[in-house]
């Protein structure tokens, strides 16, 4: 069989992660490619908790200048992120949607039911209750938590390096459970999230890769599609949903 065919057949549970590729086609940088973020900012001045506990106003603006670019009017959510949601709507199996982004175009596109691994840039936490509260555009030190009433406790709800990724266990418990897995533009070198095809594969589950360039992980995916998120998801979901019978 083709490294990029996919035997239709019904797929009772399926999830989903999605990574930095499927936003940038919104026009969001991602953090590895050329002229991405961490060209721009330093890993350890902007995204540490020993980087916040330094110097948490090169954080704060670092962070309240991505949240300025998401809001801006150019970025939208494009045909992957609306593809999910009406695979969302449409799948009559068990879907899971995981993703490592911290936008929210997924949810702006139309999606209901996923998992935030790395956080969620339009969110803060207070750091002393750990309650999550929406973010306005702008936050720094100067704000008063909801729930302490206390300046300089909140932080963006976004997961650093040297942190825990969220929702692991729940994440884990799906990979087990799942008979097809799915990586969308996905660098396939940030763990724990590179290692979800192995555990996918050691469930049984068929494993497919979509993303315009080989990745370090794509030697680990029975099946491969080369190509824009905005071409190739639009195709899977008709895969996932059309009838049964064929390959594509």
């Amino acid at each position: 069989m083709a490294r990029d065919s996919l035997d239709r057949r019904h797929w009772h549970s399926v999830v989903v992660l999605t990574g930095a590729g499927i936003s940038a086609e919104s026009g969001l940088g991602t953090f590895r490619g050329a002229g991405g973020l961490w060209e721009q900012q330093r890993v350890e001045d902007v995204a540490t908790p020993e980087a916040f506990a330094r110097d948490p106003e090169l954080v704060y603006r670092f962070y309240n200048a991505r949240r300025e670019h998401l809001c801006a009017g150019e970025v939208q959510p494009n045909a992957a992120h609306r593809a999910l949601a009406e695979l969302e709507r449409s799948f009559p199996g068990n879907l899971a949607l995981v993703t490592q982004n911290v936008d929210n175009l997924h949810e702006r596109g139309g999606s209901r039911r996923l998992y935030h691994m790395h956080g969620e840039l339009m969110k803060m936490r207070c750091q002393r209750s750990g309650s999550v509260f929406e973010a306005p555009a702008y936050f720094d030190a100067a704000d008063r938590c909801v729930c302490c009433d206390e300046e300089g406790s909140l932080r963006p709800h976004v997961v650093w390096f040297g942190e825990m990724p969220l929702h692991m266990d729940e994440i884990h418990a799906l990979l087990e459970d799942c008979d097809l897995f799915v990586a969308i533009g996905t660098s396939g070198n940030v763990y724990p999230a590179a290692g979800f095809v192995q555990v996918a594969r050691q469930a049984g589950a068929t494993t497919l890769e979509i993303n315009p360039e080989i990745t370090e992980g794509s030697g680990l995916f029975h099946h491969q599609w080369r190509g824009p998120a905005t071409e190739q998801v639009p195709r899977l979901v008709s895969l996932l949903v059309g009838n049964q019978g064929t390959s594509v």
